[in-house]
């Protein structure tokens, strides 16, 4: 951790501070996702953050499964969630921890509340207790059932463990204040029933205790000294301390909040996440159009570059729009130095060289990267027939055109000058052949006295294999979804394209190579999921050469 980091963030100088004034000795941290859904960008920035506070004070950090709602966790996200923190560099040999371990103390220190006459059972309905806690202008109201006694209460608390009541019929409250200007202290519940089978333990239970309830403690159990979260638990965190106060815990960890990340034309709530798959907008959690690690990790995102982009934003106290393009700096910043340089023709058209005859086949070395020779080399093939971008000739130019025309001339990469002579239009007038000549004497070298405008891509087609390469755009049309309550409104229609071209053929001599630039086109990786159902390699575009203005013109 450089020590410019450590002196920009506000969470930095706090833990500084409390070691300066011998407040800690130990830095424990943690990691609470709950396992109802994959992690996202968002979760980056936190598992970023955690970590690298416990690795700069030599401390640990707890990867804590928040388990305490069996209605939407699973074990495939529990895999998921771990395989992305072991793909971000993190949680190398280390301890996983469950919220669910804990149920049994838990049940305790709720039983130890009741006693203390600060918890009642409750009959209210979820509705009708929505109602009696107010609103912001107005005071809540005393449930009915809040002045029952201690032995009634710890009876029905038991009756609520062993199923002796319906999901939803009864649940157990703080017994607080009513009137607090927070909500969140207006007797918040701490356990409510779900007759419904845990992924971990089974049918063990049927009561389960609340977020609020269950953070708190398992931090306590953990030893946890910093619970770092994100702004939207400040009102949460007075309920927090009110538990650990009113149950003599010892060494209580202490709540410092953060802004939570919020990026341009995406949603980082898992609930809208929820939405785009169950909708099936997207393929499935890991989309390459997803903001999930493994949507991005799919689509071509580096670890490095995630962290890096972590890093760059930052950790304050306000929240903010991110501008999509950071991201995207950083995974190109990275991808730069690690791709192989390769060709690939994403919308070909043919081109005829007429002064070669039919069986010439020139074995040209590249090297696999300009700047690092240790990328090693590879074999490209000049033929009679291959194929260009249609981009890259125009029958009728504007005068800024700078590649390939009739009678113009143009360089091919890491190859010969070649001039377009005639073309051949099919019967709907679309041109279906370029006939061009070649000058010998220019291999990777310019003439004298004619200037050359440009230089294009190419492939031999001869030497070629086909492919399908899939284009992404953000799934959202607007910059802030998130600020709107129907944000599917604002789909992208036309967020995935799929073209058919072709790429190298001495690309399959290189398997291992992970990480490709096509030149002239942008930063893809192979899409293995894909490629098996096409029965055709198909690579996802990470992301283009350089910046774009209009992200929905890309």
């Amino acid at each position: 951790m450089q020590k410019k980091y450590l002196k920009k963030n506000f969470l930095f100088k706090i833990i500084n501070n409390d070691i300066k004034k011998n407040k800690i000795k130990k830095i424990n941290t943690r990691f609470p996702p709950e396992p109802n859904g994959f992690l996202h960008i968002g979760h980056a920035k936190s598992i970023y953050l955690n970590f690298n506070i416990a690795k700069t004070y030599h401390g640990k950090c707890n990867l804590r499964f928040d388990d305490t709602n069996p209605k939407d966790e699973k074990k495939k996200f529990v895999h998921a969630i771990k395989k992305d923190i072991q793909w971000l560099g993190y949680l190398k040999n280390k301890k996983i921890f469950y919220a669910s371990e804990y149920f049994k103390k838990m049940y305790k220190y709720a039983i130890k509340l009741i006693k203390k006459n600060l918890a009642y059972v409750d009959q209210l309905s979820k509705k009708e207790i929505k109602k009696y806690r107010g609103t912001l202008k107005k005071k809540g109201i005393n449930s009915p059932y809040r002045n029952r006694s201690i032995k009634k209460n710890l009876t029905l608390f038991k009756k609520m463990k062993n199923r002796k009541f319906k999901s939803g019929e009864m649940c157990l409250r703080a017994k607080i204040n009513m009137k607090s200007n927070n909500i969140v202290m207006r007797d918040p519940v701490l356990y409510r029933i779900k007759n419904i089978s845990h992924y971990r333990t089974k049918k063990k239970w049927c009561i389960y205790p609340t977020y609020d309830f269950s953070q708190c403690l398992s931090d306590a159990i953990e030893k946890i000294t910093y619970s770092l979260c994100s702004l939207e638990f400040l009102d949460n965190k007075e309920l927090y301390t009110w538990i650990l106060n009113n149950l003599n815990i010892k060494n209580q960890p202490k709540q410092y909040e953060f802004s939570r990340l919020n990026l341009e034309y995406t949603v980082l709530s898992k609930r809208k996440l929820k939405d785009l798959v169950k909708k099936k907008i997207v393929e499935g959690w890991n989309d390459p159009r997803m903001p999930t690690l493994s949507g991005l990790k799919r689509r071509g995102y580096t670890p490095q570059s995630i962290r890096n982009f972590c890093k760059k934003i930052g950790i304050s106290k306000k929240n903010h729009l991110i501008e999509l393009k950071l991201l995207e700096h950083c995974v190109r910043k990275d991808l730069n130095k690690i791709s192989h340089r390769f060709m690939a023709v994403i919308n070909p058209i043919k081109i005829i060289i007429t002064n070669l005859c039919k069986n010439y086949n020139e074995e040209i070395i590249v090297n696999n990267h300009p700047l690092y020779s240790e990328h090693g080399k590879h074999k490209i093939y000049f033929n009679k027939t291959i194929y260009i971008d249609e981009s890259d000739f125009k029958e009728k130019p504007t005068p800024t055109y700078k590649r390939l025309t009739i009678n113009k001339e143009i360089r091919l990469r890491h190859a010969y000058i070649i001039k377009a002579i005639k073309i051949k239009k099919n019967f709907q007038g679309k041109i279906e052949k370029i006939f061009c000549t070649y000058d010998k004497n220019t291999l990777n070298k310019n003439p004298k006295n004619r200037k050359v405008t440009g230089v294009i891509h190419w492939i031999s087609k001869k030497n070629s294999i086909p492919a399908k390469f899939r284009l992404f755009q953000p799934i959202f049309t607007i910059k802030n979804p998130n600020n709107e309550k129907k944000f599917l409104k604002y789909i992208n229609k036309n967020s995935i394209k799929t073209k058919n071209g072709f790429i190298e053929k001495d690309l399959l001599n290189h398997k291992k190579i992970k990480f490709l630039q096509f030149e002239r086109e942008g930063y893809f990786l192979v899409d293995k999921a894909e490629t098996y159902k096409n029965k055709k390699i198909t690579f996802n575009k990470t992301i283009s050469l350089k910046d774009k203005k209009n992200f929905m013109k890309t």
